[in-house]
Parts: C-alpha cells; sequence; structure tokens
C-alpha cells in the first residue's frame, strides 16, 4: 500500500467517508489485509487496485482515490471474494456502496459505459421483472450511441443477426412478469438503502 498512498494523504484522509462506508458495509473494520479476496478475484488483473487495497483505501479515507477507482466499476459482483473472506465481510456490498457514492458525489466514471449499462439492466428488470436481451441490447446502444459509427453498426449487426439466427436473440416483447412483486424488491432494497445511509 505505501507505494499507492503517501503519509501525507494518510494523514489528510476523510475519517468521516470511512466511518460512512464502515457503517454501511458488515464487518468492513474487520479487515487485517490477508489478500483472500484479491487472490480470488478473477477480474483483479484488470483492476487499478486489489479489493483488499479498496478496503484499506476505505478505511484509511482516501475517498478520492477510491470514488475514482476503476475497481469499483470493474468488480463482477461474483460473490468470490466474500466467499473467501476469513472475516465475512460483505465486499459485493461494499463495491456497491461506493459506486453509488461515486455516481452521487459526480465523479466522471473511469470505465466507459459500465454505469449506463447498470442503469439500462436494472431498468429492464423494474419495467419488465426479467431480462429481455433484444431490448437490453436496444436500450443500451441508444443510451451510449456506439452503434453510430459505421462499423460499429455493421459489425453489431452482423453479430446480432448471427445471434437472432442460433436462438440466443429473441425479439423484444411487450409481457411484464411478477410486476407486484418486482415492485416490492425495489421498494425494499430502496428503503434498505435509505436505512444504511443514515
Amino acid at each position: 500500500m505505501s507505494n499507492i498512498v503517501s503519509n501525507e494523504q494518510i494523514r489528510l484522509g476523510d475519517r468521516e467517508f470511512s466511518r460512512k462506508i464502515c457503517r454501511q458495509v458488515k464487518n468492513l473494520s474487520r479487515c487485517y489485509q490477508c489478500s483472500m479476496c484479491s487472490d480470488g478475484c478473477p477480474v483483479a488483473y484488470a483492476m487499478d487496485y486489489y479489493p483488499n487495497q479498496i478496503i484499506h483505501l476505505v478505511q484509511l479515507g482516501l475517498k478520492e482515490k477510491v470514488l475514482q477507482s476503476t475497481a469499483i466499476w470493474i468488480c463482477a459482483s461474483c460473490e468470490t471474494c466474500a466467499s473467501r473472506c476469513p472475516n465475512d465481510i460483505e465486499i459485493v456490498h461494499m463495491m456497491d456502496v461506493l459506486r453509488g457514492e461515486s455516481l452521487e458525489v459526480g465523479f466522471k466514471n473511469p470505465v466507459q459505459n459500465i454505469s449506463k449499462f447498470h442503469e439500462v439492466f436494472l431498468g429492464q428488470i423494474r419495467k419488465k421483472g426479467r431480462i429481455d436481451e433484444g431490448s437490453l441490447l436496444l436500450s443500451y446502444e441508444l443510451k451510449t450511441l456506439d452503434f453510430l459509427s459505421a462499423g460499429n453498426l455493421r459489425e453489431e449487426g452482423r453479430l446480432g443477426l448471427e445471434m437472432f439466427r442460433k436462438g440466443k436473440l429473441k425479439l423484444p416483447s411487450g409481457k411484464r412478469h411478477a410486476h407486484r412483486a418486482v415492485k416490492e424488491i425495489f421498494k425494499k432494497v430502496h428503503s434498505r438503502e435509505n436505512t444504511r445511509g443514515h
């Protein structure tokens, strides 16, 4: 950690930020940097800081370093880290909390379009109760406008037709699934987030 954090940064750490995240993430203060989470993480190679380093940065109150990192956006939420953690730290939940903090503060996402994908994905679940790959793809493309280049349009059109031909991509459906149950889930999550935030 010494090679990524100076003594001056540690001295100026935002203690309130650290306390806030520790209140929201179960057992976060128990981390003793064994690195089991990072050793098992399948996407750690693509992160600027490993999961255990993110925890340490939070503990030190280095808010900007944490909230501007690629790690919080690259996390695949696979729970491998949490299953390996000897202290039962909710590492995946921590990454969710930090993404929310980053959006709230207004930091620019260093990993292009991941937050837009999350928005589209959750929007689909909220609206339809499940993921409809065709609608998800279309909504994501319209949100990012990535398809506007001729090369991307041609390549994505080719892939889409190939997936459709092989039965991997179905036509968009307007059908809603378990609308009341899904609405209740979102309501509970929203209520839980508000409770954790205070």
